[in-house]
């Protein structure tokens, strides 16, 4: 019988019941997973340079695939400031676009796995992908992303209760009327400080749990725990890289924001692919 499109309700039953089998995936994997932990090595600021270096000739290797793909990166980024800006919530553009930090880890998953391939000299494509939704750990890629999501969510309301908070209930009417309030007013000095502070304490958060968890789910035999855990621990056993390596990715995010987001279509690859090389370094 000839397959046909499913209505939405038959969709919508589909994916929650994918979602179980997720769950259902990752309950498996904490008993079967390797319950060694990985050894860590300690990091030194060339290893960062070397990871940049091997994600720069990963795009070369990968260019019309990769460029390709992340082309949706600043589409979607159009699509968020325009809806910020019909819906009348012009205070809530920079932490929706800042927020590209703490989504990055998801979005770069294909990435690990084409740097992945690359390096046992297998074949591969932008069909990388695809195939990750084969892989046995993708219930735990899953669940991690999605909290990534929440992450991504309480720090859009915390962002606009800091608003609230520093510029009173009413809500900015054009774009160059909140600037000159933002930057010639105490409220508005109140609120990039706040605002910065908590965003630095969202975005230390994800970097400590993501920094090698996903690239680790891709590459071993571990579940989703061991993963964030051992992320967590290279975070701490290398306080100064991995808080470098969280500046380079925040700088080179900021910077590929401004010429209209396009500049993520470049950065967005050659961090994803870094951050494989870097976990490769960081992780025996």
């Amino acid at each position: 019988m000839p397959k046909t499109i499913g209505n939405p309700f038959t969709w919508a039953f589909g994916t929650l019941r994918s979602t179980a089998g997720y769950v259902g995936a990752i309950a498996d994997d904490v008993g079967s997973e390797v319950l060694t932990p990985p050894e860590i090595r300690t990091l030194t600021y060339d290893d960062l340079r070397q990871s940049l270096r091997k994600g720069v000739e990963d795009l070369g290797a990968f260019r019309s695939d990769v460029i390709f793909i992340c082309l949706l990166y600043p589409l979607m980024g159009v699509v968020l400031v325009m809806i910020a800006l019909q819906d009348n919530m012009i205070q809530l553009l920079f932490p929706v676009l800042s927020g590209f930090a703490l989504a990055g880890p998801v979005a770069a998953v294909g990435l690990y796995e084409m740097s992945r391939r690359r390096e046992k000299g297998q074949p591969t494509s932008w069909l990388a992908y695809i195939d990750v939704l084969r892989s046995p750990k993708f219930g735990s890629v899953v669940i991690l992303s999605l909290f990534h999501l929440v992450i991504f969510a309480v720090w859009i309301m915390v962002a606009n209760l800091i608003f609230k908070a520093t510029m009173g209930p009413d809500l900015p009417r054009t774009i160059p009327i909140f600037m000159e309030q933002v930057f010639t007013t105490p409220g508005g000095w109140t609120m990039i400080v706040v605002g910065i502070a908590v965003g630095f304490g969202f975005a230390l958060i994800v970097l400590a749990m993501s920094v090698v968890s996903f690239p680790l789910l891709l590459d071993r035999n571990v579940g989703l725990p061991m993963a964030v855990i051992t992320s967590i621990r290279v975070a701490r056993k290398n306080p100064g890289p991995i808080a470098v390596w969280g500046l380079i990715v925040a700088g080179s995010l900021a910077i590929g924001l401004i010429p209209a987001l396009l500049g993520l279509v470049l950065v967005m690859p050659i961090l994803g692919h870094a951050t494989w090389h870097l976990y490769r370094r960081a992780v025996v």
